[in-house]
C-alpha cells in the first residue's frame, strides 16, 4: 500500500485558479490518456480537501456525464472540512477533520492493501507529508501557466529532494513526472 498524490498542476505550480475553477485544465487532454485508469484501479480509499469536494459538488453535472454516476469513486472518501458539507446519496463518503495520521489508519484499514488517493488539495497533501504519511507525487502537468491560484505543494522541500521516479509525454499538453517521497513510510522499510 502507498499514499499517492495524484493531480494536474499549470508549469507554473497551481492545481487551480484563485476561485477554485478547473476549467484550464479540461482542454489539455483526455484523461484516458493518462496514467489515471490505471492508477485509479489501484485505489482502495482516497482523502480531498473540503475546495476539492465542493468543486464537484458544484460540477455534479459534468461528474456525472463524464462518470455516468453522481459520484465518480466506489472507494470509500475522507473528506477533511471544519464544516458540515452535503453528501452525495449512495457515495461512501465521511466527513473529518483534525490530524491526518488517525484518519490515515482508518484509512488504510479500508484500503485493504491497496493505494490511498491524496485528491487534493495541495495542503491537504502536505498535511500527510507532514506527519510522514506520503510516498509518491504523479504529476500530470499542463502547458499552460496560472500566474495565481491554489498551489500545488504549500510547503518548502529542500532536503532531502524527492527521487524522480519517472517523465512519460502524454499528448502535445501533458508531462507525467512521478516522484518517491524518501522521507516516507516506503523509505524507512526499505
Amino acid at each position: 500500500m502507498k499514499t499517492q498524490y495524484y493531480t494536474a498542476t499549470s508549469l507554473d505550480g497551481f492545481i487551480a485558479t484563485e476561485d477554485d475553477s478547473l476549467e484550464w485544465l479540461f482542454p489539455l487532454g483526455d484523461v484516458s490518456d493518462t496514467g489515471y485508469p490505471a492508477f485509479i484501479g489501484a485505489v482502495g480509499a482516497l482523502a480531498m480537501g473540503a475546495a476539492t469536494y465542493e468543486w464537484m459538488l458544484r460540477h455534479a453535472v459534468k461528474v456525472q456525464e463524464a462518470a455516468g454516476a453522481a459520484w465518480p469513486y466506489t472507494q470509500p472518501t475522507w473528506v477533511f472540512s471544519h464544516r458540515a458539507l452535503p453528501l452525495v446519496p449512495g457515495a461512501d463518503i465521511r466527513l473529518v477533520q483534525g490530524d491526518v495520521r488517525p484518519v490515515h489508519a482508518q484509512m488504510a484499514r479500508a484500503a485493504a492493501g491497496r493505494n490511498v488517493w491524496i485528491v487534493g488539495g495541495g495542503d491537504l497533501a502536505g498535511q500527510f507529508h507532514d506527519a510522514g504519511l506520503l510516498d509518491e507525487v504523479i504529476l500530470q502537468v499542463g502547458s499552460v501557466t496560472l500566474g495565481a491560484g491554489k498551489p500545488l505543494f504549500p510547503r518548502r522541500v529542500t532536503s532531502p529532494p524527492w527521487t524522480l521516479v519517472s517523465v512519460r509525454q502524454i499528448g502535445p499538453g501533458f508531462a507525467e513526472l512521478h516522484y518517491r517521497i524518501p522521507t516516507s513510510r516506503a523509505a524507512h522499510a526499505a
